[in-house]
C-alpha cells in the first residue's frame, strides 16, 4: 500500500516537472522561420548536390529561394546565391562547373550563368517574360528553355484615334480562346509558349518552335546535342482537348518538328538515356475517367520500338529519370500516404530506395517532392515527415539514404509538435478500408476531452499523408485534436479506389469521413459536442456537402469551394477538363445531374454556422461559388460570414501572412460557436 502511494506521488510530481519542462507548441510567428528544400541536382561525378533553399521574408511577406551547394558527405555546405531574390529553374552544365538559373523581375526575367570554381556570375540574357524548363545541351554549348512568345491581340471594330494628350479609358479586351485565363495569373496574354535556344556563353535567344500551339513542357536533349524532345498538342482542335499531347522532336539547326507518338491520350515527360539509345516517357490511353494512372514507356529515339514497362504496376508514376549508365529508370509515386522513390530495369524489376519523400507543401499535409539522379549511383531527394518540412537527403545504390541538412532543427527542436498517429478504419458505406491520421495537441492527456477538427483535402483526386503541415500543427497548438483522412477518390491506393467517385462526387466519400470521425470518437478523448469541420477546394466542396447532410458539427469553414457545378464548369479556368472528365454530359444536357451533386442543392438543410473563406482572385473555384452559398445561407437565416483574401488566388495561403490569416479566421470562427464563455 505504501509502495503504491509512493508511486502515485512520484508520478504526480514527475508530471508537474514534465509540464514545467515542456517545450512551447508551434507559434504563428514561427511560419516566417521555416525553410524547405526543392529542385536538387546531383553532379555527374556523384560528389556534389545543388538545391534550392526556400525561406520566408517577414518584411516583404514573400517566399524567397536561393541556390545552395553541398557535398554528398555533408561538407562544404554554402550558398551559391543569396539575398532577397527568387532563383528558379536551375540547370547544371555537363562539365559540373557551370550552373544556370532564372530570376523573374516582373515584368521580364534574366538568365544567369555561374562558375562554381571561381564564383563568378554573368547575366546571359534579359527576356521579356519568364522562361522555364531551362536545360543544358550534353555538349554544354546551348541552353534550351520554353517561354511565352507574344502575338498581336485580337480586336473587334476600329476605334478612332484619340486626341494627343487625351485621357481615355483602356481599350476593350477581346477574348477568343477557349481557355483564356489561369488561376494565379489572370487573363492569358495573346501568344503561345515556344521553345528557344540560347548560346551557353550568352547572346541572343532564337525561337525554335512555332505555330499556334503551346510548347511549355519539360525539355530533353538528344545525346548528340542536335535535337530536342518535348511534349505538346499540335493537332487541329487542340483547344477542346484538355489533356491530349504527343512526344515531338525538333532539329535545332533546321527547326523541323516531328511527332513520335500519335495515340488518343497524353504522352509527356520525355527523357533520353545518357547513351542515347532509349527515350522514356509517361502516358496513358484516355478513357475520360476522373483518374488515369500514368504509365511508363520506352522507345527508340526515332519513335520506333515502343513498349510499356511495369504494365501491372497500379501506381501513378511521375518524374522518370535515367540512371547514369542508362540501365535503369528512376521514378516516384504515392502509396498509402507516403511518396516513394524507386527504379526499374528494362525488364521491369522494381527496386525501392526511400519512402519519405515530401515536405514541399508547408500549409497542409500534401505529398509533394523532388528528386534527382547523378553519377556513381548517387540520388538526392527532398525528405520530409510529420515533424519537418523538406530537407535534403542523399543515397547511393542500395545504401541507406541519409539526411544532409537540418534547416529547421533550431526552431522545431525547441517546439512540442502535435503527435501524428496513423489510423485505418472501415467505411460505414461499404466496409472500404480508409486511411486517416489523428493529431493530438501538445501536452495531450487521454483522460481529458478535446474538441476535434476534421480537415479535408482538396483535389478531390489527391492525397494527404505522413507530411508536415503548419496549419494542422497550429490547430493542434490551439488545443484541438485534428483528423485528416484519404477518403475514396484519393490517390495512392490504386485506380479502382481513386475512380470510386468518377461521375459520383460528392457521394460515399461523405460516409468515409463520417466513419473516420466515429472512429476517433470511440477512443474517448474527443467531446462529441465539440466537433468542427473545414477543408479547401475539393475539401471545401465536401465541407459544404457535409453541413447539408448532418448537423453534428458545431461550426464549419468552407474554403474555396465548388457550390454549383453548372456555374463552376462554365466559369473555372479549365472548363474543357472539368466538363469532360468530371461529368458524363454538358450542363445543358443533364442539368439535374449537375444539380444533384451541387452542395447548393442541400442548402435548405443547413443549420450549422458556416463561414466561407476564398481568395478574391481565385480563378480555379471562382469566388462567385462562395458568394452563392453565402447569399443562400443569409437568405435562410443561417449564421454565416464571408472572408475574402485580397489578391489571393486558389493558392490561398501562398504568402506567409495569408496562411496565418486563414488559420486565425478558422480558429476564431470555431471558438465563436464553441459554447464556451467569452
Amino acid at each position: 500500500m505504501k509502495r503504491s502511494l509512493f508511486a502515485a506521488v512520484f508520478l504526480f510530481l514527475y508530471s508537474l516537472h514534465s509540464a514545467a519542462e515542456r517545450l512551447p507548441p508551434l507559434q504563428p510567428e514561427d511560419v516566417f522561420s521555416l525553410n524547405y528544400v526543392s529542385k536538387p541536382i546531383v553532379d555527374s561525378k556523384g560528389e556534389r548536390v545543388l538545391y534550392l533553399r526556400h525561406s520566408m521574408d517577414i518584411m516583404q511577406d514573400r517566399r524567397r529561394s536561393n541556390l545552395w551547394s553541398i557535398n554528398v558527405d555533408g561538407s562544404r555546405h554554402r550558398p551559391v546565391t543569396s539575398g532577397a531574390i527568387n532563383v528558379n529553374s536551375p540547370s547544371l552544365a555537363p562539365d559540373d562547373n557551370r550552373v544556370a538559373w532564372v530570376v523573374s523581375n516582373n515584368p521580364g526575367a534574366e538568365i544567369f550563368l555561374h562558375w562554381l570554381d571561381t564564383g563568378q556570375t554573368a547575366q546571359l540574357v534579359r527576356l521579356p517574360s519568364t522562361p522555364k524548363n531551362l536545360a543544358f545541351s550534353p555538349d554544354g554549348k546551348w541552353l534550351a528553355f520554353s517561354m511565352h512568345a507574344p502575338a498581336t491581340p485580337p480586336t473587334m471594330g476600329v476605334m478612332i484615334e484619340k486626341p494627343k494628350g487625351a485621357q481615355w479609358a483602356q481599350p476593350p479586351v477581346v477574348v477568343d480562346s477557349m481557355v483564356y485565363r489561369d488561376d494565379g495569373k489572370g487573363l492569358r496574354p495573346p501568344g503561345f509558349y515556344q521553345i528557344f535556344l540560347l548560346p551557353a556563353d550568352g547572346g541572343s535567344a532564337r525561337q525554335l518552335t512555332d505555330g499556334d500551339f503551346h510548347h511549355g513542357s519539360a525539355i530533353s536533349w538528344s545525346s548528340d546535342s542536335k535535337s530536342l524532345y518535348f511534349s505538346a498538342n499540335r493537332k487541329p482542335g487542340w483547344e477542346q482537348e484538355a489533356i491530349e499531347s504527343e512526344i515531338y522532336t525538333v532539329d535545332i539547326r533546321t527547326a523541323e518538328t516531328t511527332a513520335l507518338t500519335s495515340r488518343k491520350g497524353p504522352d509527356r515527360a520525355p527523357v533520353i538515356s545518357g547513351d542515347g539509345r532509349h527515350l522514356a516517357y509517361l502516358g496513358f490511353d484516355d478513357q475520360q475517367m476522373g483518374y488515369h494512372r500514368n504509365r511508363l514507356y520506352i522507345m527508340n529515339p526515332d519513335g520506333n520500338g515502343r513498349r510499356e514497362l511495369l504494365e501491372d504496376f497500379d501506381k501513378n508514376i511521375e518524374n522518370p529519370r535515367w540512371s547514369a549508365d542508362g540501365k535503369s529508370l528512376f521514378f516516384q509515386f504515392n502509396e498509402m500516404g507516403r511518396t516513394v522513390l524507386a527504379s526499374t530495369d528494362l525488364q521491369g524489376k522494381v527496386t525501392r530506395y526511400a519512402d519519405d519523400l515530401g515536405g514541399k507543401s508547408l500549409g497542409r499535409p500534401y505529398a509533394r517532392a523532388d528528386y534527382a539522379v547523378g553519377g556513381r549511383g548517387v540520388y538526392a531527394f527532398t525528405s520530409g515527415g510529420v515533424d519537418s518540412p523538406a530537407e535534403l537527403s542523399v543515397g547511393r545504390h542500395r545504401e541507406e539514404p541519409r539526411r544532409l541538412t537540418q534547416l529547421n532543427s533550431n526552431l522545431l527542436d525547441n517546439r512540442e509538435l502535435g503527435r501524428v498517429e496513423e489510423v485505418w478504419l472501415k467505411s460505414a458505406s461499404d466496409g472500404l478500408d480508409i486511411q486517416a491520421w489523428v493529431v493530438t495537441p501538445p501536452g495531450f492527456d487521454p483522460a481529458k476531452k478535446y474538441p476535434l477538427i476534421l480537415e479535408i483535402h482538396g483535389g478531390p483526386v489527391a492525397d494527404y499523408g505522413f507530411h508536415f503541415s503548419t496549419e494542422v500543427q497550429l490547430y493542434a497548438a490551439a488545443g484541438y485534436v485534428v483528423l485528416y483522412a484519404n477518403p475514396r477518390g484519393s490517390t495512392g491506393y490504386g485506380s479502382d479506389f481513386a475512380n470510386r467517385i468518377h461521375h459520383n462526387y460528392p457521394s460515399e466519400d461523405y460516409d468515409d469521413l463520417m466513419s473516420a470521425v466515429d472512429e476517433v470518437l470511440a477512443r474517448g478523448y474527443v467531446d462529441d459536442k465539440q466537433l468542427y469541420v473545414t477543408g479547401g477546394s475539393g475539401g471545401g466542396t465536401l465541407t459544404a456537402w457535409i453541413v447539408g447532410k448532418t448537423n453534428r458539427f458545431r461550426a464549419a469553414v468552407v474554403a474555396k469551394p465548388v457550390i454549383n457545378w453548372t456555374s463552376f464548369v462554365l466559369t473555372a479556368d479549365n472548363s474543357p477538363f472539368f466538363s469532360r472528365y468530371w461529368f458524363a454530359s454538358m450542363p445543358w444536357e443533364d442539368p439535374m445531374g449537375y444539380w444533384q451533386r451541387s452542395p447548393l442543392s442541400l442548402v435548405g438543410n443547413v443549420s450549422t454556422p458556416t463561414m466561407l473563406l476564398t481568395g478574391d482572385s481565385d480563378l480555379r473555384t471562382p469566388i462567385a461559388e462562395t458568394e452563392q452559398f453565402y447569399q443562400a445561407l443569409k437568405l435562410r437565416g443561417v449564421d454565416t460570414t464571408m472572408v475574402r483574401i485580397p489578391g489571393a488566388s486558389h493558392s490561398i495561403a501562398s504568402r506567409p501572412s495569408q496562411l496565418l490569416g486563414k488559420v486565425s479566421a478558422i480558429l476564431a470562427w470555431f471558438e465563436r460557436y464553441s459554447g464556451k464563455p467569452e
